[in-house]
């Protein structure tokens, strides 16, 4: 699966360029920044994020209005739609992307798709779906689970081929929905609901569920380890007159990229992590070792931590 979203790499309100965005504050000021669209696999249950090319939003030649995260979504499935379909991706996001002509351009690439899908942005959905409800014809199942602490009770509703909109040509779509209350006493703990491609039924809708909920890792698992991990991507590294901001985030998610699959394969780096902890502490150890020391190559400064650390490989 691939989770898509978009984050805020530089802001300013004096340092500006022709590709920045920018929105007016209530101060009356300028707030000018960079964003980008940032694709990565995703897995249930499982912690890594694996990042995927970007697309930067900046205005688009021959258009007047200023670019958004919706307009560089259907970019980005235009230039790699076909690609990642071959290989039976399914596409995850949450509401904002959840609109006919994204699920278009989704369906146009053979791109499967479970995407966020709130009422209030979907009121016509909303509305067949009280109606079969109300009839009593709307799919319904019941799951109880032990959490180590309490028991959870799953209540799934789904239905099959409901118009997105109130259009006569609208995309249909298949909807689900979970609610997750404490059996003990009754308070929510969680609801949320999607739309897909995917037919939904007593036997697939847990799995669509548990997969749709998989795009929180774009944020917890990319953009905020971005942020707040050693990446520092929000701390405007430069700006330049022209492509330096971009080109900082993308020597950024390479090395976000490079660490994660090193953290996959090689065992000495792994081992090296672990024994630190935390990505800033390695982080910062790499620095005070590359300010004082000079070393032949990567492999040698992992090899000097590994021997510092007095790490074995079982």
């Amino acid at each position: 699966m691939v989770a898509i979203d978009g984050t805020e790499y530089f802001s300013s309100k004096a340092i500006h360029c022709e590709d920045c965005s920018h929105r007016e504050l209530s101060n009356g000021k300028t707030n000018y920044f960079h964003s980008a669209l940032t694709p990565v696999i995703v897995q249930p249950a499982n912690e890594t994020v694996i990042s995927l090319e970007s697309e930067f939003i900046v205005p688009q030649d021959g258009h007047e209005k200023q670019d958004c995260e919706i307009q560089a979504a259907k970019r980005w499935v235009e230039k790699w739609g076909d690609f990642y379909a071959r290989r039976g991706v399914t596409m995850l996001g949450d509401d904002l992307y959840s609109c006919e002509p994204f699920c278009r351009t989704l369906k146009d690439k053979h791109c499967h798709f479970i995407l966020v899908c709130k009422p209030d942005s979907h009121t016509q959905l909303y509305q067949t779906v009280a109606f079969l409800a109300a009839n009593g014809v709307l799919g319904s199942k019941e799951v109880r689970r032990w959490t180590g602490k309490f028991a959870e009770i799953c209540t799934y509703r789904y239905a099959n081929k409901l118009p997105m909109t109130g259009e006569a040509d609208a995309l249909a779509v298949n909807w689900c929905e979970v609610t997750i209350t404490r059996e003990d006493t009754g308070e929510q703990l969680y609801k949320k609901a999607f739309a897909t491609d995917f037919e939904i039924t007593d036997t697939t809708v847990e799995a669509i569920v548990r997969d749709g909920r998989a795009r929180w890792k774009v944020e917890n698992e990319n953009h905020n380890v971005l942020k707040t991990k050693g990446y520092h991507i929000e701390h405007n590294f430069g700006h330049g007159s022209q492509h330096l901001a971009s080109l900082l985030l993308s020597l950024n998610l390479l090395a976000f990229l490079f660490h994660t699959v090193l953290d996959l394969v090689d065992e000495q780096y792994r081992a090296i992590r672990q024994a630190l902890g935390t990505r800033r502490r390695f982080f910062q150890d790499k620095e005070a070792l590359l300010r004082y020391f000079q070393f032949e190559n990567w492999d040698a400064v992992l090899a000097f931590m590994f021997k510092g650390l007095e790490l074995d490989i079982g």
